[in-house]
């Protein structure tokens, strides 16, 4: 209840902090509106130009192969001289100073840059935000949810007399009313007119047709129900509604007489008996029906959103939310409106008018059987709406009448608020007045009462007095009357005794209720009739009941005796069961009336507790004894006793009341704190009993509403009290000028959100307690901050950190104020608290932990509060409390975060929030007390927490909540002034230094010993984190948690990063600091940050994808690692210090680390969002530091860790490379979403994050599909720090955004780099070591312009890169090779760029390149050659390659050429066009590669052929063998990527034999033989052509040993791949010597290892099944439209196991879809094709399957499956055929011709197709024909007989086909063909002969076979085996004859001229 108005306790600037205005994707999505669009190559797909500049280039597209004619003749068309070339670049070719140039560049970089990078960077984690608070919602009107009920029209068959109705809701579940109710009247005029007589002017409250219900706990089991009431007349309920179910109104005119005579008797009994009702009917509406049938058709269409209550609903809403689960979740909120009309009515049955009557008849309804069903309805229609309330209706009426704002004119019809009945208790506390009391008369027993007592019905009055006159008006009207009476009448049952009643009545209770007041119930017969003599009603008994009882208002059910005469005089003080002497009673004295009473009342607690206490209250407050409490009478002496007793028994009360009372109880509690009562005389001290019953009210006032706590865990009601409610009692606060003026509001309910809806608040005054005098804007520094850096020596008692006033400092005012108003309070209410909880026992101080921000927020406001109405703002802070209670804050911090500690493992949640607790106190301390004093409580708290860190088992939780603690203070809105960033601590002299006067002073790193005050400022040193204290301590925090050996890693690194992120966020979005010097003052406080994220390079997640570790560029420039200090292993000393326990003092640095420094630990890794967040954490301060602060740091590193700072920017440039629209689709979510859930983080607390194992098992599976390219560098497959997200689909519009705001991140990002890079490099000018430093510049430089990168940021990386270029040449051209080659691949691929702009730079870089080459050496052969190559590997790999831009780049540097003044002379222009056209003439093979792309084979002939171009310069070729490896590798074809390195391998090593002669080396290709026989290709070609040691040639890094070393451990690997062991042990062969030259027994020990593993395989796979090698067809090309490939023959490798079917299919659908359906044709057989018979418009291939073929000297060597299989030249196919043309026939006819192929080159090649160079065909006759087929059989029976095990189904079935007679072409067959005669022809004696011989081995093995199967068979297979032998027998009879004619003579050897044709010598190789 409000009372007095609230006091809001406002801090200036606190919305500032981070706690206030938290950092959201939506407030981020806010703040990224109207960011520019960055321009992505990968995004500006080949279809969609970028920029109008580009919008010619469409014609000149020659991407698609339509275009170009398919001869090689295509370079025609794009002859170079008629391109267009791309604008210049205006100022390219002036010669400006270095410096002039840098400067320039550096004002073009700071243009239109984005103000806050991390705006641009996901939002900070949720989760993390300990920080986060919101100010508690004000205390509002408890509502349930709302449903808006209109009557619209009611209508019956028959209109003779008005009818009234009343609505209230019931649950029929809980057997509950829920509702008042509402009563409406929907009469005509005419029909009202009826009751003329009886009538006053109705009010217009009571006119009402719509109401406004509120559900609380919604369940399916609520019912609206209608019940309607005529006026009294004579007959009982079915009479009289008779008419109503008989007469229809279509029946008017036949019913006129019946209707008029009704019409008649109704208008007498009106004007008779209209004060009187009697019920008529009463129906009721399943709400539950109406809300999911109203929002079914709707609620799909609903967005999620809208349906779903906004926060604060929810969390207005109270406990109940917990009830609405299970199987009542039904919600009132979000149905559709819906308009009823109700056409059934039940009449009322008199006997069951009763409450338990009607939830029989709901409960009934709901069943499908409903008995009511049966019955006869009475017809009407009553037409209603509902739906949901809306928020702020107008012409709303409380349920006490009064307006609800809006209410826009008073005398419109209004709508009522009903009050709700909650079926359960709810807890709200009231924050209207309201006192309504309800009385329900319920029954009526006259059954004994004589006399004529049968219509009966019960007046009720509320009397002040016992005069009749005293009645009060509080009774609230019906419908259409007056709006207060004072008496109401229940309704009349006819002719019965004992009536029951459903009557509700609704009174007012005046504010003050004495001992008089009471109620009179009076009893009367009314007399139906008009009988003359007769009184229209007469009373027959009176019964009454007082209100106050003990000064409580007497409620619940009572059951009355009935006085039949009228009560004596003084009756009201008694109560009617006392029995009055001389009074009779309705049967004997006993009850016989019973009526319960309810009040809904914020005066009267109704709990005996809570009144007792307001009671003692009151009286101590009025001071008037004795004084009567219940039965006892109390003086002076007990009531202290009482008072304390009472105090004690406030736990007692019940929840709902105290919850209902809570602000009033506090409010009382808090005043017997503040000012002690005093009795007689004395004051008492009830300090110590009202602080335990306030804990103990607090902590029932939260168990009652535990369901409905914030995420702190605060109870929302409690949270409001402190902040709106509670004020030191008595003081009214002044306010002085400056201030807002107070608002008056006028007296009515304003539930709006906006302000606190109140009835009686006049005046909410929100006290700002920040000083209007002191208008500085907040940013500027005012006068006084310039005078303290004015003095430098200033006197610390003058700095901030005591001063009263830091600048727009929370509490800086300085105001004079009137003294207090009232009497001086005796106790302070802060200093009580404080000291009461210092000194509670155990069992309090347990209650009040639990909910410790209580009264820490208590005592926070209480300071304030007492700062101002005391004017003590403008005393210094140290005078502003006294030294008593700082102690006592002192011990209860130290006791409070000793509790943190202790509790910590035994209930980590109550740890959690009590460690919260105290960080916000003191938080909020700092802007009251002396900040000094509240940095030494937090160091106090710190050591408490580091002396526990080292006994504690799992020290990870308690960093954690210290994390959490530091996190909630450094979240403070003057966290930047508490770290006093403006102090002497920097180094230059001058307040805001100019960049110039630095550098002059600035000591470069050569010259003088680095300056240790810059250094101080870079490190956590101990000057650091006193000056800087808070950012000190959450530095140290970060730091502890990037420790190597932090336990509990992972989840301390999300954490401590987390909160710097946070904090970096809050200073971007904060007003104060948005100028650009003020920024760099506030990046001045995390320069450590830097040397934290530098250390920590190797275990952040390592974004770069691709060979190398993280320590890339280090490593170059560590020449002493061992040496230097802060290298991974000891722990930095500052770090040391955090860990000891709080700033030591600066002298104490020692390393706490024991032992020597060991080699860098490796530690937990960080994961890749924290590695990313750390990394933009970095970003913010590289970008927002002071330049030359930044240069005097960079010029004072060491070379190594200024090596690891190049490596954490090359690691930036990694973690935000743009990813593409493309991927964002593909991952469709940008948010890392909650990456592990809670379980899973834990458990990788506990468990030490991932292993480095699983890391790589996952890198390795996400290979990139470009196989092993490491010169490739620019490479990329999706970074994956994306953990695969939850899938959230988002919009289209999402994602372009996402892309958007990604897109310049990366932007962003890199241009930090470049900026710092820059920076680094004007550092190190001068210095002697800048020649490494410089490399590794240069390295990230090229790193940042081969990532994806936006136009925008090329231009800028190009010009520093041609600044570099310009000042260091010797860099590029004078050391390392690779840079210079790394730069040109980079620079040829942005000239290929489809955005004009970056062309248009790269270009320009690439010519100056060339000139600058020239110019130290009058040729650039070394960028020639390098441009050369880069090209070659670009259309290698590259597969969106646009050449047709390049083309343009081409021509742009052919016209610099042309315009450079300079060279005109020489011969450079005509060197660079030579250049241009080669380069052009490499292109043009390229379009035909392109057009080749689906047709490997086509395309690696294509690479082959150009590869075979390049025989001349080793490095290109060596360039496309590579490149062919990797196409091969990405085919699958492992042995011909093997074979490519191999070759490779044999280019490298004949280079380097021409160049040294070294005995380890192979001698050139001869060496490789044994691997392959193709690679005597490689051999160098004479050494008059080329000598090797000219500039740029064999310059690349493979022209080296170790280059030689790496391809073969290339080749040896994809032969392992490709399970050719046999081969990998010759390629170690030439390896071996190599390493064992080196002695590098490392390796030689793995290649031992290799070599093990290959031979054990090799023994496991002997028979050569398990490798299958491939399969081999020869296809034929015949036709024009093969181009080249006409007539020509190859042999074709395949997978192993390829069907003839699948490379038919393969071929005929590939070329289909090349030349178009019916154009392919698919020659089936083999024979020899006949040109001149085919289709001239047609494609014919022809295909076969061919075997390996080997002499049989051969053979000798072949031995193993892998030798059959391994440099196979000569391929053999059969084709059978008969002299008619058809290709089988009879044995006689039957011939075969054998046809043998020869290729070029022996299979596995360096592709997998192979021209045919010799084919030679033999035919054999039938008999040789006959004599292979003897030969194979008998070979067969070999086999399976002496097969190990035997096998006895395949023997028998071999048998089978032998001996068996029914054999078509069998043996016998054959013999009886061949060898019945002996030929004519002398020549074929010898055929006949051999056949012969055949014959008989072949009897031979069939018998043996015959006893193997005998051996083998079981006794059931005896039969068949006889079986087998009597087939054999009959053979060998059969043959007997034909084997044993012997020829006329044996011939001697034929002549030389006869070709054997079985052992033919010419079998020879003949090659073409």
């Amino acid at each position: 209840m409000y009372t007095e108005d609230w006091v809001i306790v406002c801090r200036r600037y606190q919305h500032l902090s981070a706690a206030y205005s938290p950092i959201t994707t939506e407030t981020q999505r806010e703040r990224q509106k109207g960011l520019a669009r960055q321009v992505f190559e990968q995004d500006t797909s080949g279809d969609e130009r970028s920029g109008p500049e580009d919008s010619d280039d469409s014609r000149r597209c020659s991407g698609s192969p339509e275009d170009t004619p398919r001869s090689s003749g295509a370079s025609g068309i794009f002859d170079l001289r008629n391109l267009a070339a791309d604008s210049l670049l205006p100022s390219l070719l002036e010669r400006a100073a270095p410096e002039d140039v840098d400067r320039r560049n550096e004002a073009q970089r700071r243009q239109n840059r984005p103000r806050a990078l991390l705006t641009l960077y996901p939002a900070p984690d949720e989760d993390e935000a300990v920080e986060r608070c919101s100010h508690p919602e004000p205390p509002r009107e408890h509502f349930g949810q709302r449903i808006l009920v209109k009557c619209l029209s009611l209508k019956f068959e028959i209109e003779i007399e008005p009818i009234f109705g009343i609505l209230a809701l019931y649950d029929a579940r809980e057997k509950k009313k829920i509702s008042e109710n509402f009563y409406f009247d929907l009469n005509s005029d005419s029909m009202k007119g009826l009751l003329r007589a009886h009538g006053t002017h109705p009010a217009i409250s009571t006119l009402a047709r719509s109401a406004i219900f509120s559900v609380t706990y919604p369940s399916p089991d609520i019912f609206l129900v209608i019940k309607l009431e005529k006026v009294l007349q004579q007959g009982d309920i079915s009479e009289c509604c008779e008419p109503y179910m008989v007469m229809k109104e279509v029946d008017t005119a036949k019913n006129k007489e019946k209707l008029e005579k009704l019409r008649l008797a109704a208008e007498q009994f009106c004007t008779r008996l209209g004060r009187y009702r009697m019920p008529f009917a009463w129906t009721a509406v399943h709400l539950a029906n109406i809300v999911s049938s109203a929002g079914q058709p709707d609620r799909d269409s609903d967005s999620e959103g809208e349906r779903r209550p906004a926060w604060t609903d929810r969390r207005r809403r109270g406990p109940q939310d917990r009830a609405s689960s299970g199987d009542d979740a039904c919600s009132f909120s979000g149905f559709r409106p819906a308009t009823l009309t109700v056409t059934n009515f039940f009449k009322q049955e008199a006997e069951r008018l009763s409450d338990e009557d009607l939830f029989k008849f709901l409960a009934d309804m709901r069943r499908p059987s409903s008995l009511l069903r049966r019955l006869r309805p009475v017809t009407a229609q009553l037409k209603i709406d509902i739906s949901p309330a809306p928020e702020n209706p107008h012409f709303c009426l409380s349920p006490e009448l009064l307006h609800v704002k809006p209410y826009p004119d008073p005398r419109g019809r209004p709508t009522k608020e009903i009050l709700e009945f909650p079926a359960r208790e709810v807890y709200a506390p009231h924050t209207c007045y309201r006192n309504l009391l309800y009385v329900y008369p319920h029954s009526l027993n006259f059954s004994s009462r004589q006399g004529s007592v049968r219509n009966l019905t019960v007046r009720v009055q509320y009397m002040a007095g016992e005069d009749p006159s005293q009645a009060l008006p509080v009774i609230f009207g019906k419908s259409s009357c007056s709006e207060f009476t004072r008496e109401a009448f229940t309704p009349v049952v006819y002719h019965n005794k004992s009536p029951e009643f459903y009557e509700e009545f609704k009174l007012c209770l005046p504010a003050c209720v004495t001992e008089n007041h009471h109620l009179l119930f009076t009893f009367y017969h009314v007399s139906c009739q008009p009988r003359p003599g007769t009184a229209l009603e007469t009373p027959v008994g009176f019964t009454w009941i007082p209100l106050l009882q003990h000064g409580r208002l007497r409620t619940g059910p009572f059951c009355l005796p009935v006085s039949v005469d009228q009560p004596p005089p003084s009756y009201s003080v008694l109560t009617p069961d006392v029995a009055l002497p001389g009074m009779r009673w309705v049967d004997g004295h006993k009850g016989v009336f019973s009526v319960e009473l309810m009040a809904a009342s914020s005066v009267h607690p109704q709990d005996p507790h809570l009144d007792r206490f307001f009671t003692l209250v009151h009286v101590l407050e009025e001071g008037v004894f004795p004084f009567r409490l219940k039965d006892a009478v109390l003086s002076e002496g007990t009531v202290e006793q009482e008072l304390r007793a009472s105090l004690s028994a406030l736990r007692l009360a019940s929840p709902e009341p105290l919850v209902a009372f809570s602000h009033h109880v506090l409010d009382k509690l808090v005043r017997l704190v503040v000012r002690p009562p005093v009795i007689s005389g004395q004051m008492v001290n009830l300090g110590r009993g009202a602080f335990e019953a306030m804990a103990h009210v607090v902590s029932l006032v939260h168990r009652s509403l535990e369901a409905v706590q914030d995420a702190r865990g605060h109870c929302p009601l409690l949270a409001a009290y402190v902040y709106y409610a509670f004020r030191l009692p008595g003081a009214e606060p002044s306010l002085p000028g400056g201030a807002p003026p107070v608002t008056v509001q006028a007296a009515t309910l304003a539930r709006g959100s906006g302000r606190p809806a109140s009835l009686y608040l006049a005046r909410s005054k929100s006290v700002s307690s920040s000083n209007p005098d002191l208008a500085v804007a907040p940013g500027s520094v005012d006068d006084e901050v310039s005078r303290i850096l004015a003095n430098k020596g200033v006197d610390r008692s003058h700095s901030w950190v005591n001063s009263a006033y830091a600048p727009g400092g929370t509490k800086a005012v300085l105001r004079r104020a009137p003294p207090y108003c009232g009497a001086d309070p005796r106790q302070l209410l802060h200093e009580e608290l404080a000291l009461q909880w210092v000194v509670s026992s155990s069992a309090v101080r347990e209650a009040v932990l639990q909910h410790a921000w209580f009264f820490f927020q208590l005592m926070v406001k209480s300071m304030a509060l007492h700062l101002l109405l005391g004017q003590r703002l403008d005393t210094p802070r140290k005078l502003r409390f006294p030294g008593r209670f700082l102690d006592d804050i002192t011990a209860l911090v130290g006791s409070v975060g000793m509790e943190v500690i202790t509790r910590v493992h035994k209930d980590a949640e109550l740890a959690e929030r009590l460690n919260a607790s105290l960080a916000f106190f003191l938080s909020d301390l700092l802007s009251l007390a002396d900040r000094g004093f509240v940095f030494n409580l937090v160091r106090a708290h710190y050591k408490q927490v580091t002396t526990r860190l080292h006994s504690t088992p799992n020290p990870t939780v308690l960093l954690t909540l210290r994390m959490d603690f530091t996190r909630i203070l450094c979240s403070h809105e003057h966290y930047v002034t508490l770290n006093l960033p403006c102090c002497p601590l920097s180094p230059p002299a001058s307040p805001s230094p100019s960049v110039s006067s630095t550098t002059s002073q600035s000591s470069t790193f050569s010259s003088q010993a680095p300056d240790p005050k810059v250094t101080s400022m870079f490190e956590l040193s101990g000057p650091f984190r006193q000056q800087h204290f808070l950012a000190g301590l959450l530095l140290t925090e970060l730091a502890l948690a990037l420790e190597p050996e932090a336990e509990g890693a992972s989840l301390l690194h999300k954490k401590a990063i987390s909160a710097v992120h946070s904090l970096l966020c809050s200073h971007d979005t904060d007003p104060r600091y948005a100028e650009a010097p003020v920024k760099a003052r506030v990046a001045e406080l995390y320069l450590p940050l830097l040397s934290l994220a530098r250390d920590t390079l190797p275990r952040l997640h390592d974004f770069v994808e691709g060979p190398g570790q993280r320590s890339r560029l280090a490593s170059l420039l560590d020449s002493d690692t061992e040496g230097e200090g802060d290298i991974g292993g000891t722990i930095n000393p500052s770090v040391a210090m955090a860990i000891a326990g709080g700033p030591l003092a600066p002298g104490s640095r020692t390393s706490i680390s024991q032992g020597p420094p060991t080699a860098s630990r490796s530690g937990c890794p960080l994961s890749a969002e924290s590695s990313r967040t750390l990394l933009a954490c970095a970003l913010w301060v590289l970008k927002n530091a002071e330049p030359a602060l930044l240069q005097r740091w960079a010029a004072d590193l060491a070379l190594p860790q200024l090596g690891r700072l190049l490596d954490l920017l090359y690691l930036c440039l990694a973690a935000f490379e743009y990813k593409g629209k493309k991927a964002f689709e593909r991952i469709n979510s940008l948010t890392f979403k909650k990456s592990l859930d809670m379980k899973a983080r834990l458990e990788e607390a506990i468990l030490g994050t991932i292993g480095a194992r699983q890391e790589m098992v996952r890198r390795s599976r996400e290979r990139s599909p470009f196989g092993n390219q490491e010169n490739v560098r620019w490479r990329k497959s999706i970074t994956h720090w994306k953990q695969t997200s939850d899938r959230v689909d988002k919009t289209k519009d999402e994602m372009e955004h996402e892309a958007l705001v990604d897109g310049n991140l990366a932007t962003e990002a890199s241009l930090v780099v470049l900026d710092t890079l820059e920076i680094i490099v004007q550092t190190v000018m001068l210095s002697e070591a800048r020649e490494s430093v410089l490399g590794a510049v240069l390295k990230v430089v090229l790193y940042s312009l081969g990532s994806a990168q936006s136009a925008l940021f090329l231009q800028h990386g190009l010009a520093t890169q041609r600044a570099l270029v310009s000042k260091f040449p010797e860099l590029l051209f004078e050391e390392d090779t690779e840079l210079c080659a790394d730069l040109c691949l980079r620079l040829l691929r942005h000239c290929g760029s489809r955005v004009s702009a970056v062309r248009t730079h790269a270009s320009a870089s690439l010519y100056l390149l060339m000139r600058q080459n020239f110019e130290i050496g009058h040729n650039f052969a070394r960028v020639k050659m390098q441009v050369t190559m880069s090209l070659s590997s670009l259309v290698g790999t590259t597969q969106n390659f646009s050449e047709e831009h390049l083309r343009r780049s081409l021509k742009t540097i052919l016209t610099y050429a042309e315009e450079d003044v300079g060279l005109r002379d020489s011969t450079f222009a005509e060197q660079v066009q030579d250049l241009m056209f080669n380069l052009h003439m490499i292109l043009t093979d390229t379009v035909k590669m392109k057009e080749h792309q689906e047709d490997p084979e086509m395309l690696i002939d294509l690479m082959y052929r150009i590869a075979r171009g390049y025989q001349g310069s080793p490095d290109l070729r060596l360039t496309w063998l590579q490149n062919m490896a990797g196409k091969h590798a990405e085919l699958g074809n492992h042995a011909e990527a093997a074979q490519c390195m191999v070759h490779a391998a044999a280019l490298v090593a004949e280079y380097l034999a021409l160049l040294e002669d070294s005995r380890h080396l192979p001698v050139g290709c001869v060496s490789f033989q044994n691997i392959s026989s193709n690679v005597l290709e490689e051999s160098a070609v004479s050494d008059d052509v080329l000598s090797p040691d000219e500039e740029g040639f064999c310059s690349g890094k493979h022209f080296t040993e170790l280059g030689l070393v790496g391809l073969l451990e290339q080749a040896a690997a994809y032969f392992t791949m490709g399970g050719l062991y046999e081969a990998v042990n010759e390629v170690y062969k030439n390896l071996i010597p190599i390493l064992e030259a080196h002695r590098d027994y490392k390796k030689l020990a793995a290649v031992h290892g290799k070599l093990q593993e290959a031979f054990t395989k090799i023994m496991h796979q002997s028979s050569g099944w398990e490798r299958v090698f491939g399969t081999y067809f020869r296809v034929g090309f015949y036709g024009a439209r093969f181009g080249d490939l006409d007539e020509q023959e190859f042999v074709y490798k395949e997978p192993s196991i390829t069907k003839l079917a699948e490379i038919s299919h393969r071929l005929e659908e590939f070329y289909t879809e090349r030349f178009g359906d019916d154009v392919v044709e698919i020659i089936k057989d083999s024979n020899p094709v006949d040109k001149s018979k085919l289709d001239p418009q047609k494609a014919y291939i022809q295909i076969t399957y061919v075997e390996p073929h080997f002499d049989t000297y051969e053979l000798k060597d072949r031995v193993t499956y892998f030798d059959r299989n391994y440099g196979l030249r000569a391929f053999l196919f059969c084709t059978p055929f008969t002299p008619d043309g058809r290709a089988h026939g009879e044995l006689p006819e039957q011939h075969k011709r054998k046809t043998l192929l020869s290729t070029e080159h022996a299979f596995p090649y360096i592709k997998t197709r192979i021209r045919v160079c010799h084919r030679e065909e033999t035919v054999l006759t039938p008999v040789e024909v006959a004599i292979e087929d003897m030969q194979k059989k008998t070979r067969e029976l070999a086999f399976a007989t002496e097969q190990d095990p035997p096998d006895a189904k395949m023997l028998q079935m071999v048998l089978q086909g032998s001996v068996g007679p029914t054999v078509n072409q069998g043996p016998l067959e054959v013999a009886q063909v061949f060898l019945a005669e002996i030929p004519e022809d002398p020549k074929l004696f010898r055929h006949h002969n051999k056949l012969r011989l055949c014959f008989k081995d072949f009897c031979k093995k069939c018998e043996d076979a015959l006893r193997k199967n005998k051996a083998l068979i079981g006794p059931d297979q005896k039969e068949y085996h006889r079986e087998l032998e009597r087939h054999y027998c009959r053979l060998r009879e059969a043959l007997q004859p034909l084997l044993t004619q012997r020829l006329p003579q044996l011939l001697a050897p034929p002549p030389a001229s006869l070709r054997n044709s079985l052992n033919r010598a010419s079998f020879r190789r003949t090659d073409l």
